[in-house]
């Protein structure tokens, strides 16, 4: 006799998700990878060299769209957590990334489009003015989508080898819509060609006015594959799929054993040295990632001075080898661990570094660099964010327990007031996480455009050898820290205090 249906109320084994919704959690959050791809490789190439913005006035642009996302970030995590008890037909998190989605498909096509309204005498801090709104509207709804989609994965994962797997398929997806923008990006400037022969070999090799149709064609193109996938998303994953601990019945004790696993607040996390350590890791993971996306296109068009199709090729050519490589990530976490994997991609970002500072002119070998940057990004991106799933663990859903001794209100039954409400600090953690990464993001890259050597916003002499020098920093340097931080894991591993939800007040 083959085994029936578990019996009512008995602990079954969680069951895995099946394919369909794995890969439906995987693309939602495509639509944010597809304009965050935009975001950091071409926001201060299209403002500086094709809209001819002054080199501060592009990174106060970026900087307030990072600071903007930084602040959202922690406060739609923390509203998240609240709602988790009062949206019940779909879901507080899939609530929140309907949210965020519908405000990145209103906001981003105006990003990178000409101002409207604006002629050849507008000032440029008019023009900037305009962009403001925009951008801060664009960043909250991706600072939503964000958050929404990363705190599912703790939501739907059964174990930790398929909290591997969610990530490395989210990123998957993410290195998919990298290549389908530069690829988009590659296949549009090829289009736009000089209405003069003679002036083809000079103009159509440089950026500049006469491609800003080919930016505002690559944004319209990238909210309508986006807006696709999202409705995708929304149909194909159910949130709550995570095991619960038993529900309590009138036959049942209402309160956990004491050998349950430690349920932490939000107020908890920042009592936690784990936290700073997963925090400060995933911080310098995310500068050397979007650094390095975000100034790869600088150094090609002005320390290598390389034709302008290179802007799309290279970045091609990294998320190629990140989408191969991110398929490896979970043989090789299950063989080596974490830590090592994580170390393994520093070591090959660090010699991108290495290279990049001590060649000059890399000429055609420009392909191998980007293949190593490409596969140490993804590896750390991945590991990082599988630390960060580990950190939260088992420790941020509660069991509700209502008064009156039930576990819910019955059929047609208003709610009792609940003697503890569910409590979810998931998304808070990964939202407080995302507030110290997008901060430093557009500091840094503030940082970074006031120090631009040319007087004028015109490339010279000095800002060829400028641009390399970014790029060494952004990986060599930051990889460094890292590595520090990595240490600090390795001499201290993730331990959590053993906090009593209801011993605080």
């Amino acid at each position: 006799m083959g085994p029936g249906p578990p019996a009512a109320g008995a602990a079954a084994p969680p069951r895995p998700l099946s394919l369909s919704a794995r890969l439906s959690y995987a693309v939602g959050h495509f639509l944010n990878d597809l304009c965050a791809s935009m975001w950091f490789t071409y926001l201060l190439l299209y403002l500086h060299s094709v809209r001819a913005y002054s080199s501060r006035g592009a990174g106060l642009l970026l900087l307030l769209g990072q600071v903007a996302d930084g602040l959202c970030t922690p406060l739609v995590g923390y509203e998240a957590d609240r709602a988790a008890g009062r949206c019940v037909r779909c879901g507080p998190r899939k609530a929140w990334h309907l949210v965020g989605t519908v405000c990145v498909l209103l906001s981003f096509p105006f990003i990178f489009s000409p101002c409207l309204g604006c002629g050849p005498a507008t000032p440029e801090w008019a023009a900037l003015l305009y962009y403001g709104p925009f951008i801060v509207i664009f960043q909250f709804g991706w600072a939503a989508t964000q958050i929404a989609h990363l705190s599912l994965i703790p939501e739907l994962a059964t174990n930790d080898h398929e909290k591997v797997e969610l990530t490395a398929l989210r990123y998957a997806f993410t290195v998919v819509a990298n290549i389908t923008v530069y690829a988009a990006a590659w296949f549009l400037l090829h289009l736009q060609g000089s209405p003069n022969v003679e002036m083809a070999r000079d103009a159509s090799d440089q950026l500049g006015i006469q491609d800003v149709q080919v930016f505002q064609n690559l944004s319209l193109l990238v909210i309508g594959v986006g807006a696709v996938f999202s409705l995708l998303f929304h149909l194909g994953t159910r949130e709550g799929r995570r095991p619960q601990a038993e529900e309590p019945d009138e036959n049942r004790p209402l309160l956990a054993p004491t050998t349950a696993r430690p349920l932490l607040l939000w107020r908890h996390w920042l009592r936690e040295p784990a936290f700073y350590q997963v925090g400060l890791l995933y911080m310098s993971t995310r500068l050397i990632v979007n650094l390095s996306q975000t100034y790869i296109a600088m150094y090609l068009t002005y320390s290598l001075s390389l034709p302008k199709k290179f802007i799309a090729t290279i970045p091609l050519v990294m998320y190629l080898s990140g989408f191969c490589s991110s398929f490896l990530m979970k043989p090789v976490n299950k063989c080596i661990g974490r830590n090592l994997t994580y170390f393994t991609g520093l070591l090959v970002i660090l010699a991108f570094a290495a290279w990049v500072a001590l060649a000059d002119r890399l000429g055609m070998a420009v392909y191998a660099a980007a293949v190593l940057l490409g596969a140490g990004c993804a590896t750390i991106l991945v590991t990082s964010l599988a630390m960060t799933a580990d950190l939260i663990g088992p420790h941020t859903v509660r069991l509700m327990v209502w008064a009156g001794g039930r576990a819910g209100p019955g059929p047609g039954q208003a709610a009792d007031l609940p003697a503890r409400v569910p409590q979810h600090s998931g998304a808070f953690v990964y939202g407080a996480m995302s507030f110290s990464d997008k901060v430093a993001n557009g500091l840094a890259v503030m940082a970074i455009q006031s120090l631009y050597p040319c007087s004028l916003e015109i490339c010279c002499r000095a800002c060829m050898g400028f641009y390399r020098w970014v790029m060494v920093a952004a990986t060599g340097g930051v990889g460094v820290a890292a590595t520090l931080c990595l240490c600090s894991l390795l001499i201290w591993p993730i331990r959590l205090r053993s906090w009593d939800p209801g011993a605080q007040p």
